[in-house]
């Protein structure tokens, strides 16, 4: 049954009873989990710190909280927090993005009545810090890149004779805390010594820990788990079709798939020996030689969700299952289920035709893959024929610039 709280809203004149606050409703992955949520007639209320947006234009969201900035004022983000669930009785929240679920669950001491469906913040610290992450790897035996891990420019320059580019520089976190604001960084791919030189010398690399690794020639592969408690419930998996941009980045266009078993055995070792709890993406690159190189873990929710919703891994779902204290609906994966994010591909190809490096032959061959059908495999990742308000918001912003 649905978490009964009085948190009364007006929607439609109609007197309504939310169940679920989804934090960072512009995130793809937010919409996913409305809409996976709403459509197993739960109540959810979606909020971000602009408005509209794009979870909160779905038919499933009640509403759209609109919250100060986590990004740029974060004590005032925890201060909207702590009045939200306290005035409304909140009772569940799903944060999307790795400064959301950060700050909420350092400070869930001030919110003992709310059910945060994670990990907790020192499970999460261990698998979010890449150095950390990487030199446990390590020691349970799981490949990961030749790695470097330096603290100061000094050792940095000691390193340089010994290097062999390109290499690649990854900061220890995605995210940095600097007592009243955050650092967002980068992994940057350096390919020659005046490069790396240039880099080592700014921020983050310049007064923070990060790691000179190897570049790892291959593929990108992930896989997706839900624990509960240190036990796994389900895996999933997917292949990247294409990317926006087309070198490699976000996934526009995706396969699903059951996951390789030598990926899924050292995800499966890192998250049980974390003692995992709730959902999380272990990132690999496999190399030509069939070896997967561990990259990171992300501890939330990923863009492409709702591929694994419409393949049979219905991650959210399960999730409030779980803190609901009610059994998991085993997932029914299926293989060969295609997800498209139409407007992100719009941009694929635009990068594609842009690009000089690319020849005719090849530029024609992504124009023709663009505009070929795929009706019976291939789903809308954002337009959906029962809820097209998103699509249709979607596609003003996209247009507008914004």
């Amino acid at each position: 049954m649905p978490l009964q709280y009085p948190h009364l809203l007006t929607h439609r004149g109609l007197v309504l009873v939310a169940d679920i606050l989804v934090l960072d409703a512009e995130q793809r992955s937010a919409l996913a989990v409305t809409r996976a949520l709403g459509q197993q007639n739960l109540r959810v209320v979606t909020a971000d710190c602009v408005s509209p947006t794009l979870a909160g234009s779905s038919k499933y969201s009640l509403a759209n909280r609109v919250y100060p900035d986590p990004y740029e004022t974060p004590l005032e983000f925890l201060d909207w927090f702590q009045s939200e669930v306290e005035q409304n009785s909140v009772r569940m929240v799903f944060p999307m993005t790795e400064v959301t679920t950060d700050l909420v669950m350092r400070h869930r001491h001030r919110w003992p009545n709310v059910t945060l469906p994670f990990a907790d913040i020192t499970t999460i610290d261990a698998l979010a810090d890449k150095i950390r992450l990487h030199q446990r790897a390590s020691e349970l035996g799981i490949a990961i890149p030749p790695t470097h891990y330096l603290d100061s420019p000094e050792a940095a320059q000691a390193l340089l004779p010994s290097l062999q580019f390109p290499v690649v520089l990854k900061p220890y976190r995605s995210r940095i805390w600097l007592s009243d604001r955050w650092l967002a960084t980068a992994v940057q791919i350096v390919h020659d010594e005046s490069e790396y030189r240039r880099w080592i010398a700014v921020e983050p690399f310049k007064t923070h820990p990060y790691m000179v690794q190897g570049f790892i020639q291959g593929e990108g592969q992930g896989v997706f788990a839900l624990y509960n408690q240190g036990q796994p419930q389900f895996f999933f998996a997917h292949r990247r079709l294409r990317e926006r941009p087309p070198s490699g980045g976000v996934s526009v266009w995706s396969e699903s798939a059951l996951p390789n078993p030598a990926l899924q055995h050292a995800a499966e070792t890192l998250l049980t020996d974390a003692k995992w709890h709730g959902v999380a993406m272990v990132e690999f690159k496999v190399a030509p030689d069939g070896t997967p190189y561990l990259m990171e873990i992300n501890t939330r929710f990923w863009g492409s969700l709702q591929l694994a919703i419409d393949a049979g891994a219905n991650f959210p779902y399960a999730l409030y299952q779980m803190a609901s204290g009610q059994p998991v609906t085993p997932a029914q994966i299926k293989a060969g289920v295609r997800l498209r994010w139409l407007l992100g591909d719009v941009d694929n190809l635009y990068l594609t035709l842009k690009e000089r490096r690319y020849s005719f032959l090849h530029k024609l061959l992504v124009l023709l893959r663009f505009f070929k059908p795929d009706f019976f495999h291939t789903k809308h990742e954002i337009d959906r024929m029962n809820d097209l308000r998103p699509a249709w918001y979607e596609l003003k912003r996209y247009f507008s610039g914004n």
